[in-house]
């Protein structure tokens, strides 16, 4: 009997995320959609929660001795069906009409961002040599695609305040920047391990540009033209339902990064360009939208991602000063990070970005680069690439070694939680700057310069006739309405919540509603 009610740390991974699911599940519309809380933020929350340094429920370190190659293919798997999802969902062709704009957008900004991060860490940690701090500053380099399409995916938010093609460009390239985050990552380490630079530029140039990435990414395109062609033979034909047409979408996520990576190709990469391929006509995608699974999978493998990163934060070692790595300076390092490492750039590039119309989607853009699975599983693979390091460390390749992931680690969890709750914050601000023009008018004494100035509007608002307070918005709200394509009639304003409608709209409503006491007085 006692055999029976054994605890083992699969049960408890299955308890805790089939229950955080479940309860997820309940509450999603009003964290979804009204809060704008993703479940990265949620998940990675719950994680602390059950992880060892709170319930110590759920402890992914204690799976094994050196749980690297587990956090390494959960951030594998998570990654790849994410990136082949975006390639999925992007417009039909969209990048081959749009790779000037993801170049100009995606290299520089990395290679700027990858130089400035790492500088400054050479100034802030003295203990790493600038090889090492380029190491690290390339673990940082990628755009996480996750955080990205729970912040502009398809969310409530991003549909109504995020126009198409800024939510278009943001997710090609914080999937295009994963994968290329690769070259910057092999230069460092290649600096790193090999005798000599020439030996290092040579591998560099050789295996991680030529090899990982071009071929890497010929290779998820092929495949995802190949299977497109199948599955258009096969739907033509009727040989498959509708059912294991769909099951392909997670199908060819796994099949690619299995060959790309038992090979030692850019998997991620590969992922994203075979899911751009197999939907270029856009057909696959539409096939796809008509049934939900995919999104259920997504959601799931999120979920368990952020849950899992949550409970496998080490928060001890972010205090270790016998490796130089002391809270202020991670702090002082994940604030350099946040203003210095995309927005700089873009605001510099964004006029060669056609995609990128004004310096504010420049700085939206810049601001909406969160680091997370992207971070962890370079990180991770990094790792793999160095010496074990030994107590205390004996040379700078285990010094780099022995802190490496300390510090990714830290800046990735500043930034779910940053990057994550960014809009309900800014939507809570906007919320309440709209409502407090009317609150202070209404709590205004009906004497003095206040009730003056009511008296007015009311009397140009009934001199109006039967015109409704919506007609009041201003002429450049009429004009511009919606950058994506759709237009708000000027006094429709059916189907719209008074916390969705723009501030001047909230505040001639109030307004209106003012006078009209004071009148009836």
């Amino acid at each position: 009997m006692i055999e029976l009610l054994a605890v083992t740390d699969p049960r408890l991974a299955y308890l805790v995320l089939g229950g955080f699911v479940a309860v997820f599940g309940l509450f999603s519309l009003l964290i979804r959609e009204k809060w704008y809380i993703s479940e990265v933020v949620i998940g990675t929350t719950f994680g602390i929660i059950m992880g060892p340094y709170a319930a110590g429920i759920f402890d992914p370190r204690s799976w094994a001795s050196d749980n690297r190659m587990i956090t390494l293919e959960v951030m594998r798997v998570v990654l790849a069906v994410g990136l082949f999802a975006i390639g999925v969902e992007l417009p039909a062709s969209y990048m081959g009409k749009h790779v000037r704009g993801l170049v100009v957008l995606v290299i520089p900004t990395m290679a700027i961002g990858w130089l400035v991060v790492a500088g400054f860490m050479f100034l802030l940690f003295p203990s790493l040599s600038f090889i090492s701090c380029l190491v690290v500053a390339a673990t940082l380099t990628p755009t996480d695609p996750v955080i990205s399409a729970a912040i502009v995916g398809n969310g409530k938010y991003a549909l109504e305040h995020v126009p198409a093609y800024l939510r278009n460009v943001i997710s090609a390239e914080s999937a295009a920047n994963d994968g290329l985050a690769y070259p910057f990552l092999s230069l460092s380490i290649y600096l790193t391990v090999e005798a000599t630079k020439g030996e290092a530029f040579k591998k560099w140039l050789l295996v991680g540009c030529l090899y990982q990435v071009i071929l890497g990414t010929t290779f998820g395109a092929v495949m995802g033209y190949g299977f497109r062609k199948l599955l258009a033979y096969s739907h033509k034909k009727g040989l498959g339902d509708g059912q294991s047409f769909l099951i392909q979408y997670i199908a060819l996520a796994f099949f690619t990064i299995g060959v790309a990576s038992n090979v030692g190709m850019d998997d991620l990469l590969a992922a994203f360009a075979a899911g751009c391929a197999v939907s270029w006509d856009g057909n696959f995608k539409e096939e796809t939208e008509k049934e939900s699974f995919a999104a259920v999978i997504d959601l799931m493998l999120n979920c368990a991602c952020f849950i899992y990163i949550g409970a496998w934060m080490d928060f001890a070692s972010f205090n270790s000063p016998h490796l130089g790595i002391t809270p202020w300076r991670l702090i002082v390092l994940f604030i350099w990070i946040a203003v210095f490492r995309r927005i700089p750039a873009i605001l510099m590039l964004y006029k060669w970005v056609p995609e990128v119309k004004t310096w504010k989607e420049a700085l939206f853009t810049g601001h909406f680069g969160p680091m997370g699975v992207g971070a962890m599983f370079i990180s991770t693979l990094a790792l793999s690439e160095l010496k074990v390091p030994h107590n205390p460390p004996q040379d700078q390749e285990e010094y780099l070694a022995a802190t490496l992931q300390i510090i990714v680690s830290f800046i990735v969890l500043c930034s779910i939680f940053i990057h994550g709750m960014s809009i309900p914050i800014y939507s809570a601000a906007c919320q309440i700057r709209s409502r407090a023009p009317s609150l202070t008018r209404t709590w205004t004494s009906g004497r003095g310069k206040w009730d003056r100035w009511q008296l007015d509007w009311s009397n140009r608002i009934r001199r109006s006739g039967s015109k409704s307070p919506s007609q009041t918005i201003t002429k450049r709200d009429e004009e511009t309405g919606d950058r994506s394509g759709t237009q708000t009639k000027v006094g429709d304003t059916s189907g719209i919540d008074e916390s969705e409608e723009t501030a001047s709209v909230v505040g001639v409503r109030n307004l209106y509603f003012d006078a009209d006491v004071e009148m009836s007085r």
